[in-house]
C-alpha cells in the first residue's frame, strides 16, 4: 500500500482514508494517479462504478 501511494504521489494516510471512506470524494487527479499506478484506464475505472440509488 505504501508503494502504491508513493508511486501515485499521495501519502499512505490519504490512501487509507480513501479505502476506508474517510475521504469520500478524492480529487479527480488523485483517482487518475491511483488508476495509472494500478494499470487501469479511467474508462475501466468508471465502468466499475455503480450508480447510487436515490
Amino acid at each position: 500500500m505504501t508503494e502504491i501511494a508513493a508511486n501515485a504521489g499521495i501519502s499512505a494516510e490519504t490512501l487509507r482514508k480513501i479505502e476506508t471512506g474517510r475521504a469520500p470524494t478524492p480529487a479527480f487527479f488523485t483517482v487518475a494517479a491511483l488508476a495509472g499506478v494500478l494499470g487501469l484506464s479511467m474508462d475501466e475505472l468508471a465502468g466499475q462504478c455503480v450508480p447510487v440509488a436515490l
